[in-house]
């Protein structure tokens, strides 16, 4: 098994906003090359707003854990939300990998949500050559030049791919290889029906089209679903476009509205 790299600087606290009063609470889950840091821009964006950014099983400050599931890490997810959140519920946002976390979250707690947003989910599963290139990265895990070439993918800002990229080298292959093998086969999690609330599905206009094509599958078992294309935008758009990212979470929390569309 390999040993990850600790950095002080991965430690970014959970909870923000504790003395702020009449909102909700909002977490933030981070996607599968970041930690709870890269909410750092939102969180600086919401500073009248009670918020929780928790670092996943595997990822940031809890880099020395293993990464079990998505449905294990969804527990773990409910957990906090029920020990930190206002009334124990909150508005859960997930991006890329913390999408598909949101998801579970959605299927097994239901009653912990007051909405949920998820952007860059591949909930369908990804294949053939996506698949095939998910794979080989595993061996080019431990080389700075690729999680430099995955910064300028993601389309990251030049101040922060350092951090990116001393991050990415203290992630375990050994989870990675487990996050993987989920997040390529697929599947929508059982129950998910069962969840009631409001969502807003978002894609990236540069982004796989794998994320576009799991919209139908969110709609068949939740019909409230609502759908946006983030135009312009990669995988990682909450740091390329912060504005408009924070913006959107706060439309969508506060009165359920979608970029582009009239109020309701």
């Amino acid at each position: 098994m390999s040993r990850p790299r600790q950095r002080l600087k991965f430690r970014y606290p959970l909870q923000h906003g504790v003395d702020t009063t009449g909102t909700d609470t909002i977490m933030f889950l981070h996607g599968g090359s970041v930690a709870s840091w890269s909410w750092r821009p939102q969180v600086e964006g919401m500073p009248d707003r009670h918020l929780l950014t928790p670092d996943l099983p595997g990822f940031g400050a809890r880099a020395g854990e293993d990464w079990l599931s998505l449905g294990q890490t969804a527990d773990d997810v409910a957990g906090i939300i029920a020990a930190h959140a206002r009334g124990g519920r909150a508005h859960l946002v997930g991006l890329s990998l913390g999408g598909l976390v949101a998801t579970h979250v959605m299927a097994r707690h239901p009653g912990l949500l007051h909405s949920c947003l998820v952007s860059g989910v591949p909930l369908t599963g990804v294949h053939g050559t996506a698949r095939f290139l998910s794979t080989m990265q595993l061996r080019l895990w431990d080389r700075p030049w690729y999680w430099r070439a995955q910064a300028k993918a993601f389309g990251l800002p030049a101040d922060a791919v350092d951090l990116f990229v001393e991050h990415g080298l203290s992630l375990r292959t050994d989870n990675a290889r487990r996050v993987f093998a989920e997040v390529n086969r697929g599947g929508v999690p059982e129950r998910l029906q069962d969840y009631r609330g409001p969502l807003l599905a978002v894609a990236g206009e540069r982004e796989s089209r794998l994320v576009r094509d799991s919209f139908p599958a969110l709609l068949a078992h939740l019909p409230q679903t609502r759908a946006w294309t983030a135009p312009g935008m990669h995988h990682v758009w909450s740091i390329e476009d912060v504005d408009l990212f924070t913006r959107m979470v706060l439309g969508w929390v506060d009165a359920s509205e979608v970029p582009g569309e009239k109020s309701r």
